[in-house]
């Protein structure tokens, strides 16, 4: 609810009409009626929170369906902290609570393939970075590090840096970082088919 009322309150400042979708279990998001409002929204926003709900709700649904769909007809879909971590292929859960540096890989919505997303980047996320070595980890993934106020943006068939802060693209030991505006390597393009399918086929 927090994170929601968060939410609004950043979108209604830009005067855009707030609707929440109820979809906080998997019953609710194989609605009928919940996918087809979800297929008349012009823009989705995956609020933060706990990495491991938004995929485990919304993968393989009806809803989560519609969303891609509406998506490739125009729609605008984004995620914030968890949220953006449940767009890319991996997301990263707490291995044990209490503890937050910790994490260990789940499959997530796989709108983009091979890449695990880590929130928060400068200030607390750089921390997961050890958790995703190892035989329990990401080999050969792509890390995406985001910097808190900043994003990855797929736009013109292009990725770009915005925001506050930074983006951190790591892979096979290699650490790149893109400032604002500039053009983001190294990201494949989200999936455009199959989209729909189960996070991790």
């Amino acid at each position: 609810d927090a994170a929601v009322a968060t939410a609004r309150r950043w979108f209604d400042g830009l005067g855009l009409t707030v609707e929440e979708l109820p979809v906080r279990t998997r019953i609710q998001a194989a609605s009928a009626v919940t996918a087809a409002r979800a297929a008349s929204g012009a823009l989705f926003y995956l609020c933060g929170g706990d990495p491991g709900v938004v995929p485990k709700v919304l993968a393989g649904t009806s809803t989560w369906s519609a969303i891609v769909e509406a998506w490739r007809g125009g729609a605008a879909l984004a995620g914030s902290s968890a949220g953006a971590m449940a767009l890319a292929e991996w997301t990263l859960i707490r291995g044990r609570v209490p503890g937050d540096a910790d994490r260990q890989p789940r499959p997530a919505l796989g709108l983009v393939r091979g890449v695990a997303v880590i929130p928060h980047f400068e200030t607390f996320g750089h921390r997961w970075l050890p958790s995703t070595q190892g035989p329990s980890g990401l080999a050969g993934a792509t890390l995406l590090g985001i910097d808190e106020r900043s994003a990855a943006i797929w736009v013109d068939g292009r990725w770009l840096a915005l925001g506050a802060g930074g983006v951190t693209i790591m892979r096979a030991g290699e650490e790149v970082r893109f400032e604002p505006g500039q053009e983001i390597d190294g990201l494949p393009a989200p999936r455009q088919s199959d989209a729909t399918a189960s996070p991790g086929t």
